[in-house]
């Protein structure tokens, strides 16, 4: 019988046991578990090497937890790759985590942030960001009473996630979103 599950050259790294069991499901690749939001000195030059090396993908629960640990591994660890799951798609009545999500889902998620360009403008480092907060204002994804959702789902469209109008702009710049891409999630969004 041969293995069907897509090779990644890139390490993957999970919040936890039951998240690293649904990645072997869904794609063969060395997995590193965080065991929790306090991330070792280990960890981080582990991290460190495997993107010099090989790449590494954050894949962390779409939640406020997991949002938070993908941001602190940011600062850590420059140039990862982020893979994000819609809410709704890794929800059960256990709750919401990647253990809860099915492995198709986690296989697409995985691939599309493999397909990504690299970041581009970060904050500080002297070129001028694509985006800044007269997109999200022009698109009421700030000061509009429903600017929340529409983050929300325009974060699952482009595949970023959800974020405040301060991280969802940083990770629109930071993500290798066009501004083609953008404009057409926004009709999307508003058709």
């Amino acid at each position: 019988m041969t293995d069907s599950r897509p090779k990644l050259r890139e390490v993957v790294v999970v919040e936890g046991l039951h998240d690293k069991q649904r990645v072997d499901e869904a794609v063969d690749a060395e997995v590193l578990i965080l065991g929790g939001d306090r991330v070792s000195r280990r960890t981080v030059d582990l991290l460190r090497r495997a993107v010099q090396v090989r790449g590494a993908i954050v894949l962390t629960d779409p939640d406020g937890a997991g949002e938070r640990i993908r941001r602190r591994l940011d600062q850590l660890v420059p140039g990862l790759l982020h893979a994000h799951l819609r809410k709704a798609s890794a929800t059960s009545s256990r709750g919401v985590g990647i253990e809860h999500a099915s492995a198709e889902d986690v296989r697409r998620a995985l691939i599309e942030a493999r397909g990504r360009e690299t970041p581009r403008a970060e904050q500080g480092s002297g070129e001028t960001p694509e985006f800044t907060l007269d997109d999200l204002a022009r698109h009421r994804l700030v000061h509009h009473p429903d600017a929340a959702s529409r983050r929300e789902r325009l974060g699952e469209w482009l595949g970023i996630g959800y974020g405040n109008a301060k991280a969802f702009l940083h990770k629109l710049n930071a993500y290798g979103v066009t501004r083609e891409a953008f404009e057409e999630a926004v009709r999307r969004l508003d058709g």
